[in-house]
């Protein structure tokens, strides 16, 4: 169970931004290619295949959070405890 636990499954907003960029780059060349030869040999079928293999080859590289995609993560500010501003948040927007 701790080794479930201890997989990463976040991307930093750089690594979403790389991700995107790689899989419209990779399906629309796989688009292409599978275009130009479906064309050549007159099968719309093999363009069709290639397509599916190039967003197979796209979700491979992108869904995962590969280590390429966490090089740069927020720094996020501690949190806070809940029972210091409890009262003073009910104050807040009150006018006298």
């Amino acid at each position: 169970m701790n080794f479930v636990q201890s997989i990463p499954t976040h991307m930093d907003f750089e690594g979403q931004a790389t991700a995107e960029k790689l899989s419209r780059i990779i399906i629309t060349l796989f688009g292409a290619v599978g275009l130009v030869w479906g064309y050549i040999i007159q099968q719309f079928s093999q363009t069709v295949y290639i397509l599916g293999a190039g967003f197979v080859l796209a979700a491979l590289l992108t869904i995962p959070p590969w280590p390429m995609y966490r090089r740069k993560p927020l720094n996020w500010q501690p949190a806070r405890d809940g029972t210091e501003g409890s009262s003073s948040g009910s104050k807040k927007g009150k006018k006298k």
